[in-house]
């Protein structure tokens, strides 16, 4: 890795992204179980998914004691013109400031400058640093000018990162960041590179891969050393991402390349023991990564969904257990299927607290109840009729077209009853 050489000043309250091995920024497999996963086994500092700026702004942020966690909630709409009175907010970003607080980067997605300000502001003071997603190739992402649609449009990414080091940096002193892509030919890359570096960055990590490359597709590092010698002349931290495995590769390669550290994406969603050297361990059998990892999410009361997605990654497909932890319900029943019985005190606490298994309550089947008929009353009946199907299932009732696919006018009035 690079050293001896001139850097941007890095902020007060911001982190050098110099000699780290990161967790990349990952939707869904980014939350904050994992990150706290990925920070046990020896991540230096963890990039939290690409949330957009439009989703952030508007939220009001809340302390979880009992989780002991800092939330940005917002009302869900469930496509209804106003909101239920007794709706549940929705929680939209979440983090852990003891755990995480002083290695967290808050990666958002945004194409406009003046929103990116605003949304940098709501979670600034929580973080270490801001960086913006130019690199995401998924249409949720692009379709909106995001992600790596901005690759297409230098000059406003490069006022959208003036606009945050102009009001961010000095506000709340942290640094500003960008992941990027590579382009189509080094000169490409090479122009843009040397305009991003120009708008006061303090860090660029590039993904060797050009937009519409896919993950199975081997990474391109014949522009990496390029990237890393701009990077290194305006004094700007250059982390390299792609088919990095390990902490070890990771630091071979920005040594080889001239990087000054590396990100990991896929290999942390299998096993983020991956972070750990070979000098302390290299990585750790599965299921004890994966013990740590639903143990975390128990204590943070992640989302049950999130964890039941993230188990369907770490868990080996060939194991036996891999398929019925899809169907669990709750975390006693995680912690059954996978003979955690040392968690199962905690299973309950956890199930208690969030509602889930035994603990779910008649509050949350009739916000089901509402949410059926407010997709049908929308418009929605086919996504109506399956969540319904999916309820009768678990309840082991048959499904009735007849009276799943109801008119909007009786959905309608089954909303107005549900608030009643």
């Amino acid at each position: 890795m690079a050293t001896g050489v001139t850097k941007v000043p890095i902020p007060r309250r911001g982190v050098d992204y110099r000699g780290k091995v990161v967790l990349a920024p990952m939707v869904r497999s980014g939350e904050l179980p994992s990150r706290l996963l990925a920070l046990k086994y020896g991540a230096d500092l963890v990039w939290g998914p690409e949330t957009v700026d439009r989703s952030m702004i508007g939220t009001t942020r809340r302390v979880n004691d009992s989780a002991g966690t800092i939330e940005w909630t917002r009302p869900p709409s469930h496509g209804q013109k106003e909101k239920p009175e007794d709706a549940r907010e929705s929680v939209i970003y979440k983090m852990h400031p003891a755990r995480e607080g002083e290695k967290l980067i808050f990666q958002m997605g945004t194409c406009d400058p003046d929103r990116a300000v605003a949304c940098a502001r709501l979670v600034a003071a929580d973080v270490r640093g801001i960086d913006v997603n130019a690199g995401c190739p998924k249409p949720f992402s692009t379709t909106g000018g995001m992600g790596a649609a901005l690759l297409r449009t230098p000059d406003k990414l490069c006022a959208i990162l003036e606009a945050l080091v102009q009001n961010i940096t000095p506000e709340f002193e942290i640094g500003i960041s960008v992941k990027i892509r590579i382009l189509e030919t080094a000169a490409e890359t090479e122009a843009l590179v040397r305009r991003l570096c120009a708008t006061g960055i303090t860090g660029l990590t590039v993904h060797c891969r050009t937009t519409p490359m896919r993950p199975r597709e081997k990474a391109i590092r014949d522009q990496l050393r390029m990237i890393a010698d701009v990077c290194r002349e305006a004094g700007v931290a250059c982390l390299m991402n792609g088919d990095v495995e390990t902490r070890d590769e990771g630091l071979r390669l920005a040594a080889e390349y001239g990087a000054d550290g590396a990100m990991i994406a896929v290999a942390a969603e299998k096993n983020s023991s991956c972070f750990r050297s070979e000098e302390d361990g290299g990585l750790a059998p599965w299921r004890d990564v994966v013990a740590d990892y639903v143990k975390i999410s128990m204590e943070v009361e992640n989302k049950f969904g999130n964890t039941k997605f993230v188990l369907a990654n770490m868990v080996p497909g060939k194991q036996m257990v891999h398929g019925p932890i899809t169907q669990c319900k709750s975390y006693t029943d995680v912690c059954e299927r996978l003979e955690l019985d040392h968690l199962l005190e905690k299973a309950r606490a956890a199930d208690m607290a969030v509602g889930l298994g035994e603990f779910a309550t008649a509050a949350k089947k009739k916000d089901k109840k509402a949410n059926v008929a407010a997709l049908a009353a929308g418009g929605n009946m086919a996504q109506a009729r399956k969540v319904k199907k999916d309820e009768n299932k678990s309840a082991g009732k048959p499904s009735h077209p007849a009276e799943t696919a109801r008119p909007p006018e009786a959905c309608q009035s089954a909303v107005a009853a549900s608030s009643a």
